[in-house]
């Protein structure tokens, strides 16, 4: 027993490692920090969720009676050719000159369902690329399934020059004489 050496006689040294506890310091095992990242995933999600459902419930915005956004300047009546029709994108219109020099101001939501209605001017009517509804100039249906004619934008004319008020749409059921807007 020469050979070997006593291991009780060896001092004892302890090798301080990256896991050994520091005093003062709260040690947190794997599984418990991915369960808390998981609680603060799933509760980030849920907020996500709530602000998008009420998002959703709320109402829009409407326009405030002195908002300028909502009177849409068309532009001189000499600008527009009777028995013509004028795209107004971002009013969401058309302006239709009728043969006799009057003006509608024409929505271009189909009454059926809500699909743009596009003016072929070739034919001379709008037709829904959706189910088909065709509506003549004045926005009269020419062949349904669109029950009712194209809804109206107030249109005044001051001064020569042709405006439409897009703050109040009218629903109609067919065309009337008296909603032509003349100079």
């Amino acid at each position: 027993m020469a050979g070997k050496k006593n291991k009780a006689t060896r001092p004892k040294t302890k090798v301080p490692s990256a896991s050994a506890d520091v005093p003062g310091e709260v040690r947190i095992s794997r599984r418990s920090f991915l369960g808390k990242l998981w609680l603060v995933i799933g509760g980030v999600a849920l907020l996500e969720y709530l602000a998008i459902a009420l998002d959703f419930v709320r109402p829009r915005r409407t326009r405030r009676d002195g908002e300028n956004d909502t009177i849409v300047i068309a532009g001189p009546i000499e600008r527009f050719e009777p028995d013509t029709v004028t795209a107004f994108p971002e009013g969401g219109f058309y302006l239709a000159r009728l043969e006799n020099g009057g003006f509608l101001a024409l929505s271009r939501k189909c009454t059926h369902l809500g699909c743009t209605v596009p003016w072929n001017a070739d034919e001379g009517s709008f037709v829904c690329p959706c189910h088909a509804s065709a509506f003549d100039i004045t926005g009269d249906v020419l062949d349904p399934p669109a029950p009712r004619a194209l809804d109206l934008y107030p249109v005044r004319i001051e001064n020569r020059i042709v405006k439409v008020d897009t703050r109040q749409v009218k629903k109609r059921r067919s065309f009337d004489p008296t909603q032509v807007t003349y100079a």
